[in-house]
């Protein structure tokens, strides 16, 4: 690889330092480099020997093509070197030089001779110093390839007795730098030689870090250069004991695609106004997000830090009024609203749910268990049987129904779990027989059976608006203007709770004693308030503390998240080919496109192209197709021409209530994977940025770069 620029004669150098770039991989745009270069020996390499070998400085660039920050510096996409000096040719009518030189004439050329010496003695000095640089470099790049292969191989750099230095060993890493000295490489050979070791954990930690900011700052700059986004936050997760908020970005690309990343953990540390300030100014001041390009957000969060997550989306609103508080479409609406209650009873639900779902994804036969059980209790309802069982070979505890299909399954549940948990045949290990007896203990507790029917009569209210609003883009539309009703049939049952509650209560006794559990108000409940057992009706005990709340969050949340802003939005999906074409008779909205104005090209001549556009999917002809998508109308060739529809519909696309297209949501499932299936004593949230994105187009020479320009002096790491 060459560590200098490939045009001929060029001037750079230590004199004038320039950034050197990598010949495209594209054969086209590399065609045009060589042929700019105009050097003999490029012509016959190929696109992928160029980009590995050769590098052109920025002097050949216009100042516009380049991108620089304090961290790093890089070409537009579509760049092409045009500066160049002009040969040096010789001039026409030059005297040739006599033979007879003067005296003074002798003295200048041996004080010139020894000039020359002194500087070629210079030049030297130079290559040596220059050559223990590009030495210095290749170093790091074999640190940092080995570092990139791990991360997207999930494979932690730690390993079994490692001692590790600031949360990260260094087994695997090591193992495998000595893997590449064994294949060759006589950079790490030599490094190896002299220090005894390829990597020390702090130099280790450092490459994590710089990565990191190479992986960060390139999907910064990806997601910004694209336009507006939305911000969505997932559960936190623990890492050495410390909770940490994962971060994505969800945006519509050049090829109107609508795409998510993984951007990131902040540390979720403190309380109330002081958390919501650090963590925006984590986003803005040190990852350089632009926020007043955000249009929508959306949160995750359990009932335990809710309230936390709550104050910062009402921060994030307050100084960014145009991010519009929404619904992530990767949770089902009934479980992202039970989520937030924190509500003993309701977290007991969520988090024997999480139990049931570990336990059963251990084994197809533990499936098999419960599939047997469940043909025992409808032993005369052979569909419903089939039907259930085949929910339950999946995640149903994900699905919009999940409370509906627990309170089907409860009792099979029940007798599945307790006959693992007896073992009599001896094929269940001592975990999963420990694991059975966990989950029994929570199902044949009375507060899981009665939060479980509050929250599966309470939720089976929005049961249809959330799977219609996180469905089909028809389905989408009809839901925005189904709220209304969805808001008046809640407050019909809060006005009503008694009778409500009453009905609830009689079905959970009911299922109660059918599995022979015992009625009665929580033990912590009586333990916290130091009364006597009997000392509070049942009844009255949930009706207070779960029905009402369930009733009160349920509305709250529905009222927030859904407000006018957001349906103005869902409702423009309207603008989709197929729905004109089905609903031709009335336009789309024109009060609801206007929430865009500040977001298109020009919003004089909105309502014009607004006609235009419905007059162009007004009218189907026969065998004729129109789109039915969000995806495929952005997809559409003539949309170009409609320059603020186009606007509009990429608007629409970044809303994080709309579900995603099949392979637009790999960021969430590569960040599920990680999570799921990485040990906590693995877990890295460096690696987990480095894991999630590999497909980025990491650039060594730029990680490099950063790495010499954060930490200057390498001595220390010698």
């Amino acid at each position: 690889m060459q560590n200098h620029c490939a045009v001929p004669n060029c001037t750079s150098g230590k004199a004038d330092p320039q950034p050197l770039f990598r010949f495209p991989h594209d054969p086209e745009r590399s065609k045009k480099w060589v042929e700019k270069c105009q050097k003999q020996e490029l012509i016959d390499k190929s696109p992928s020997q160029l980009y590995r070998y050769y590098r052109l400085c920025g002097k050949h660039f216009e100042t516009s093509l380049v991108d620089s920050n304090a961290q790093t510096t890089v070409l537009k996409y579509d760049a092409i070197p045009t500066i160049f000096d002009a040969p040096s040719q010789p001039q026409n009518g030059s005297v040739k030089r006599g033979k007879e030189t003067t005296k003074d004439d002798e003295k200048d050329s041996k004080g010139g001779k020894k000039i020359k010496e002194s500087q070629a003695e210079t030049a030297q000095t130079d290559v040596q110093t220059l050559t223990e640089e590009e030495e210095y470099k290749e170093y790091l790049k074999s640190l940092f390839e080995v570092l990139v292969l791990l991360g997207e191989q999930s494979i932690p750099p730690t390993g079994p007795g490692d001692d590790k230095q600031d949360g990260v060993g260094s087994s695997n890493f090591q193992a495998l730098l000595e893997y590449r000295m064994t294949c060759g490489d006589e950079v790490l050979k030599k490094r190896h030689d002299v220090n005894k070791e390829c990597c020390s954990p702090a130099l280790l930690n450092q490459l994590i870090e710089v990565s990191e900011k190479c992986i960060r700052s390139k999907l910064v700059e990806e997601v910004q250069q694209n336009g507006y986004f939305s911000l969505l936050t997932d559960n936190l997760v623990k890492f050495s004991g410390d909770w940490y908020l994962p971060v994505f970005l969800r945006y519509v690309d050049q090829s109107n695609y609508v795409r998510e990343r993984f951007l990131g953990f902040l540390a979720f540390e403190g309380d109330g106004d002081a958390l919501a300030e650090t963590l925006i100014s984590e986003m803005t001041d040190k990852w350089g997000l632009d926020m007043e390009q955000c249009r929508a957000q959306a949160h995750s969060c359990t009932g335990t830090h809710f309230g936390k997550m709550k104050t910062f989306a009402a921060k994030l609103t307050e100084r960014f009024p145009m991010a519009v508080l929404s619904q992530r479409s990767t949770h089902a609406l009934n479980l992202s609203l039970a989520n937030g209650m924190a509500l003993s009873g309701v977290q007991l639900v969520l988090s024997t749910f999480k139990k049931i779902e570990s336990f059963f994804s251990q084994s197809p036969l533990l499936v098999a268990e419960l599939e047997h059980a469940i043909l025992i209790f409808y032993p005369d309802k052979e569909d419903k049987a089939k039907e259930l069982q085949e929910i339950c070979g999946a995640s149903w505890t994900r699905r919009h129904d999940a409370f509906e299909v627990a309170v089907e399954i409860l009792e099979a549940l029940l007798l599945c779990v307790d006959s693992v948990h007896d073992n009599e045949d001896m094929r269940w290990n001592d975990q999963v027989t420990h694991n059975a007896l966990e989950i029994s203990k929570a199902l044949a507790d009375f507060e899981f059976v009665m939060a479980l029917i509050v929250l599966k009569n309470a939720l089976t209210l929005t049961h249809a608006f959330g799977k219609n609003v996180q469905g089909q883009t028809a389905d989408a539309h009809f839901a925005s203007t189904s709220l209304k009703a969805v808001l008046h049939t809640l407050k019909e049952v809060f006005d009503n709770i008694d009778v409500y509650h009453e009905f609830w209560n009689d079905e959970a006794v009911n299922l109660a004693t059918a599995m022979e559990i015992p009625v009665k108000v929580p033990r912590s409940f009586l333990r916290k308030h130091q009364l006597e057992s009997g000392a509070t009706q049942p009844e009255s005990h949930y009706k207070e503390h779960l029905s009402v709340p369930v009733v009160e969050h349920v509305i709250r949340e529905m009222t927030e998240i859904f407000s006018e802003d957001h349906l103005k939005v869902l409702r423009c999906l309207s603008l989709v080919p197929s729905l004109i074409e089905q609903n031709k008779s009335s336009k789309p909205e024109d009060e609801s496109v206007k929430v865009f104005k500040n977001d298109i090209p020009n919003a004089g001549t909105l309502s014009a192209e607004l006609h235009c556009w419905w007059v162009k999917w007004s009218k189907k002809g026969k065998g004729e197709t129109f789109p039915s998508t969000l995806h495929e109308t952005l997809q559409l060739a003539d949309v170009k021409f409609f320059p603020n529809m186009l606007a509009v519909l990429r608007r629409i696309g970044i809303l994080p209530t709309l579900a995603l297209e099949d392979g637009c949501d790999v960021a969430y499932k590569r960040f599920q994977l990680y999570i799921e299936n990485t040990p906590d004593k693995f877990k890295s949230k460096s690696l987990a940025l480095l894991n999630m994105n590999y497909d980025v187009g990491l650039d060594l020479d730029s990680m490099v770069e950063l790495y010499m320009k954060t930490y200057p002096d390498k001595g220390d790491m010698s």
